[in-house]
């Protein structure tokens, strides 16, 4: 165990994050033990469970962590093509999950039961969503419409990028473009989705 640092709570609690956060991605779910974040924080066991009762809870602030970092930079300004600002909000998800591939198949497989994480899952799901129907000028049974379809395209590109993840029979490009090509079919069945997305310029 490395010397232990004197930290504030919060600095504490961020850096149990940290390395929570490393672990996870390094290795499968059942894999990462409470015992090698603690060690490789430089705390002891007991502190560590001060802050993360057990290994979900520190899953789950982990990944709660990763889903504030993905809306904070997936914002949407109605000024500039949707499409533009979605394919660049897509890509930051795609470069996410690459690189954390194990920690999104646990949320995604692993623990697809744990109300904690679903519910994770569902308030971002729930707050693309809304910004990106806020940046429309959509109103009424148009809007519910566009709503239900986008809330279907955001549960369909994640089901795709844990099978990317998991088998690698498609590669990111072909995501890509089967998520774009879902959000103009799912929407241009019932509203002028090349109007409302524009270009992607």
């Amino acid at each position: 165990m490395t010397a232990r640092r004197r930290l504030s709570p919060a600095e504490r609690r961020k850096e149990l994050l940290d390395v929570g956060a490393r672990l996870f991605a390094a290795r499968p779910y059942d894999d990462v033990l409470m015992e090698d974040v603690a060690q490789q924080a430089g705390v002891s066991r007991a502190l560590l469970y001060r802050y993360f009762p057990n290994k979900s809870a520190l899953f789950a602030a982990v990944y709660q962590q990763a889903s504030d970092r993905l809306l904070d930079g997936t914002r949407i300004d109605p000024g500039h093509s949707l499409l533009a600002q979605l394919s660049a909000g897509l890509d930051l998800h795609f470069d996410y999950f690459a690189a954390n591939r194990n920690t999104v198949l646990a949320a995604n497989r692993v623990l697809a039961g744990d109300p904690v994480i679903q519910a994770i899952i569902n308030d971002e799901l729930a707050e693309l969503s809304r910004r990106v129907l806020g940046a429309t000028a959509l109103e009424g049974r148009a809007r519910d419409t566009a709503s239900a379809a986008l809330t279907a395209w955001l549960v369909f590109v994640r089901a795709l990028c844990v099978d990317w993840l998991t088998h690698e029979t498609f590669s990111r490009t072909e995501l890509h473009d089967m998520s774009v090509g879902a959000l103009r079919g799912a929407l241009g069945a019932v509203i002028d989705a090349d109007r409302l997305l524009g270009t992607g310029d």
